[in-house]
């Protein structure tokens, strides 16, 4: 399998080269050549396959020969050993609970999975690899704990001061070695500017090998495919297929789930939920998109104003609006709506969302009560400790902290705080 720009300036490349450049050379973002098609008994038969050989058949094709398959299947096992579970909330929505990993987010499946790629491609290598990566929330700590103590791998993580929850802070800055974290005096676009120009810096690049951790990388987005077949295989109605709510930011998540349903997994819809940073709504209104400055909202992880995976969305469906909407719709949900659902959910169901989560909710509780007779999965990205700031006002109860992660929050953060610009990453970067 190939992969080709969607700027069309830059050569194709196998897995290998797209996962070690991160973007091509002409600054887009890697495609693959083909949309792989699971094989129909695997769909047929799902119930009775392992979580560890779906992911292995859903990912092979896009990895071609880039890493043997022994390998690839011990790469796969690790990436998903913990429980993706299939939550009944109500009779018509259950929740696809990605919070059960090492640092109680969505993403730990992309940055497991990644990380175990790029320590397999350097392995040997006389050359360090640097990653480098801006996150509004759980990327870090995600991305931090995958890759703590690869060889040969150094990380850099941009993050907005005071805008990630206090939970995602010490995860991203506590661990150290190999892990640095910059504590970015501005947003999450700022910081995503920032590692941007980064990429494009010659002097930079002639110094270090730098790469990226951000869902614009294939070994981080092609992997979400897999929680997709996993909600598939847990559920009931297989004549009914689920529509599914995203809550989505900078819309890597939503767009994997988009590739697994183009490979064959059947979906009957997709909701993109946005908060109030909803450009990809107010595109679906008016076809016309127009990114802005990303606003603060207590669904941090989904303060993106110009979200990067767009772009692969709408080559899945040909650059073709009616396509697109077809199969998708969007939907922003103010703060004040996310508190209510949250609260609602929990007393009325017993049931506790994080902020993103409760997002999601509200958003495929609206679809189906305008589509009756579909029922639903929203994804539950985060564990709602990670925003227990936000959670317990709402509920009045504190949140219980998961054994897991108890220690960590006790750690002493570690970051260094740089502006807004490219010279002062720069200069940090240079002096590594």
């Amino acid at each position: 399998m190939q992969f080709y720009s969607l700027n069309k300036k830059s050569p194709s490349v196998n897995f290998k080269e797209a996962t070690i450049n991160g973007q091509a050379p002409d600054k887009g973002l890697y495609f693959p050549e083909s949309i792989s098609q699971v094989k129909k008994e695997l769909i047929a038969n799902i119930e009775n396959i392992s979580n560890e050989e779906i992911a292995f058949e859903v990912i092979k094709p896009y990895v071609g020969n880039t890493i043997n398959e022994e390998d690839l299947f011990s790469i796969v096992k690790e990436t998903v050993n913990f429980s993706i579970p299939l939550v009944k909330v109500t009779d018509d929505i259950f929740s696809l609970e990605l919070y059960h990993g090492p640092t109680l987010a969505f993403k730990d499946i992309g940055a497991r999975f990644m990380s175990r790629c790029l320590g397999h491609f350097v392995k040997g290598s006389d050359k360090k690899v640097t990653v480098l990566v801006a996150t509004s929330g759980d990327t870090g700590g995600a991305v931090a704990n995958g890759f703590y103590n690869v060889p040969g791998v150094d990380v850099v993580i941009l993050y907005p001061s005071g805008k990630v929850s206090s939970v995602q802070e010490k995860q991203l800055t506590t661990l150290g070695n190999n892990i640095r974290a910059l504590e970015v005096n501005g947003n999450f676009d700022d910081c995503q500017q920032m590692v941007k120009a980064a990429f494009l810096d010659e002097e930079l690049n002639k110094k270090l090998f730098l790469t990226s951790a951000n869902s614009i990388n294939v070994a981080r987005w092609l992997p979400q495919q897999f929680y997709y077949f996993f909600a598939y295989k847990q559920w009931l109605q297989k004549d009914n297929p689920p529509v599914v709510c995203v809550p989505s930011g900078n819309f890597g998540n939503i767009c994997a789930g988009l590739l697994a349903n183009a490979s064959g997994l059947p979906i009957k819809h997709f909701i993109a939920a946005t908060n109030a940073n909803d450009v990809v709504p107010q595109y679906f209104s008016t076809q016309n998109y127009q990114p802005k400055k990303a606003v603060a909202t207590i669904s941090n992880a989904m303060d993106v104003g110009d979200p990067s995976n767009f772009v692969r969305i709408m080559e899945i469906f040909q650059q073709q609006f009616a396509n697109l909407t077809a199969k998708v719709s969007s939907c922003s949900v103010t703060d004040a709506t996310t508190k209510q659902t949250l609260l609602h959910v929990y007393n009325q169901h017993n049931y506790l969302c994080d902020p993103h989560g409760a997002v999601a909710y509200r958003a495929l509780e609206d679809y189906l009560q305008l589509h009756p007779n579909n029922k639903g999965i929203f994804l539950e990205t985060a564990h709602p400790v990670k925003f227990y700031d936000v959670v317990e006002p709402v509920i009045g109860q504190t949140v219980k902290v998961p054994d897991s992660i108890k220690e960590q929050l006790t750690k002493e953060k570690k970051s260094t705080m740089i502006g807004v610009g490219t010279e002062e990453l720069k200069s940090f970067l240079m002096g590594m």
